[in-house]
């Protein structure tokens, strides 16, 4: 009979990868864990790779075993992810967008050099109709060839248009101004997203490393209980009901060896995907995850912190600003606009006798009727306008969720890892003492296997705990907008 000792942490995992931002929406993660399971969350969404567990590899493989710690992992991540790189190629996008729209405010200059030669059919456009009614009365009528002999003229010349007040196209580079302020903060907010990705990657890794050493040293000590029940078992001191008991515990163990080895060859992989290191490249992760309290601010404090820093608001609220830009340019369809348009240049039948000659025109165009054409930019500039401000709504909402939750997770985890270091501690010690009990011939090894399997779900409970709890600071940082740099603080128990 088994009676393990479980100590079930669950954990909602909102913040995780909430880097589905504005792009992608993905579900709270939620995480459960026991003896014998390992956290591997889920994120790939249906159908499409989240671009933030993706990356562009750097250089090749070598034959070198690199020694990445979590600041290098981060650095690594902050080059090569994917979803980041995707990012900066929008701010680009929203760049010449911005640059689109500056250009029908800016002069257009143009240069031409034209060499024409050329015959006309007269008849053609009508001479031949209109010579006689000049003629004289009672004269010969004067007939024109049909076609004229080969003539050719030069011109060279430069000309100058710009818009001098259109208030629809200056609304719509505004709009687009504050479009690339907003695709500068997801960008901001991405490289936010790539340190949680990274940093529950790095966590995980670890959290798996340390499955290994300890279902390692369960290993032996199913081990040494095998070989001490088949030397009593030689000796006649043990039924052969225990050999049979401890050698079924060492090959439960030895499997679970097996998968926990598996699962880190796994995670591994997983976070050189996600901080771009090259196919097949070697590396050992060399932090641990010690425990390091961190005592947390009020909860206002970090409300504050995260409406003034988080990227991801900044850009929603440059979006709303960006919509009603928008929709103030619609409305300018209906507004006259003025243009100037100039050129200057020499025409002539060639460059050495050529004459100077320029050109100014400006006017003021008045629209009547467009077909209601305002009307329906009206109405689309609206629905926008109403969608950017929900979202911000919304999005708030999220913030003032995400940081609760965070808090709530970072305070049940720190409780949950001083739990469970206390059930180590007394499993180890029922572990110790069951021993001793076999080895006198008090009991026979059935405690043994049961402290045993005690231990092994004691310490699986400390890892899951002390994984969550680190976790748990990244996502406060993430929270208040602040991973980038405070995830390293807040993984040392600094603020």
């Amino acid at each position: 009979m088994r009676c393990p000792l479980k100590l079930k942490l669950i954990s909602s995992r909102t913040a995780f990868f909430s880097f589905i931002l504005a792009l992608l929406a993905t579900p709270s993660l939620l995480a459960q864990t026991g003896a014998e399971t390992s956290p591997t969350p889920n994120v790939t969404l249906p159908g499409q790779q989240n671009p933030f567990l993706g990356s562009a590899p750097e250089g090749k493989a070598t034959a070198d075993v690199l020694q990445i710690d979590y600041t290098d992992a981060i650095d690594r991540g902050l080059r090569n992810n994917l979803g980041l790189l995707l990012a900066s190629d929008q701010t680009e996008t929203a760049r010449g967008e911005r640059w689109k729209e500056l250009s029908e405010l800016l002069p257009n200059l143009n240069a031409t050099v034209l060499e024409n030669a050329q015959t006309q059919s007269l008849a053609a456009i009508g001479f031949n109709k209109l010579f006689p009614l000049l003629s004289p009365p009672g004269s010969t009528p004067t007939n024109l060839p049909r076609i004229t002999p080969a003539f050719n003229f030069f011109d060279a010349r430069a000309s100058l248009s710009q818009s001098i007040f259109n208030y629809k196209n200056i609304e719509k580079e505004r709009a687009a101004s504050e479009s690339l302020k907003a695709a500068q903060f997801t960008y901001k907010d991405a490289r936010e997203v790539v340190v949680l990705a990274v940093g529950n990657s790095y966590l995980q890794a670890i959290a798996a490393g340390a499955r290994v050493e300890t279902t390692e040293a369960q290993v032996k000590s199913a081990q040494a209980l095998y070989d001490k029940a088949g030397d009593q078992l030689k000796a006649g001191l043990s039924p052969a009901i225990d050999a049979l008991r401890s050698q079924v515990e060492l090959q439960t163990r030895q499997q679970q060896l097996i998968v926990a080895r598996n699962d880190l060859a796994k995670l591994k992989l997983g976070l050189a995907r996600i901080i771009g290191l090259p196919p097949g490249q070697e590396f050992v992760l060399t932090e641990k995850a010690p425990y390091q309290a961190l005592a947390p601010l009020p909860l206002d404090t970090y409300l504050q912190r995260a409406y003034a820093e988080r990227a991801d608001y900044q850009a929603a609220l440059l979006q709303v600003r960006a919509a009603e830009l928008s929709r103030s340019a619609a409305s300018a369809g209906r507004y006259p606009t003025i243009d100037v348009n100039a050129n200057l240049g020499d025409i002539g039948v060639n460059p050495s006798q050529s004459n100077g000659t320029w050109e100014v025109n400006g006017g003021i165009n008045i629209p009547i009727f467009a077909g209601n054409r305002v009307h329906s930019d009206v109405l689309e500039a609206d629905a926008q306008l109403k969608q950017a401000r929900a979202q911000l709504g919304d999005l708030r909402g999220r913030i003032d969720y995400e940081v609760r939750t965070a808090l709530l997770d970072l305070n049940a985890a720190a409780e949950q890892v001083e739990v469970a270091r206390s059930s180590v501690d007394l499993a180890e010690q029922a572990l110790a003492q069951s021993q001793d009990r076999f080895t006198a011939g008090v009991a026979d090894n059935l405690e043994v296997v049961q402290a045993q399997e005690a231990v092994a779900s004691a310490h699986e409970s400390y890892i899951q705990s002390l994984y969550f709890h680190n976790l748990s600071k990244v996502e406060l940082a993430h929270a208040i907008g602040d991973a980038e740099q405070g995830v390293k603080r807040f993984l040392k128990g600094n603020q």
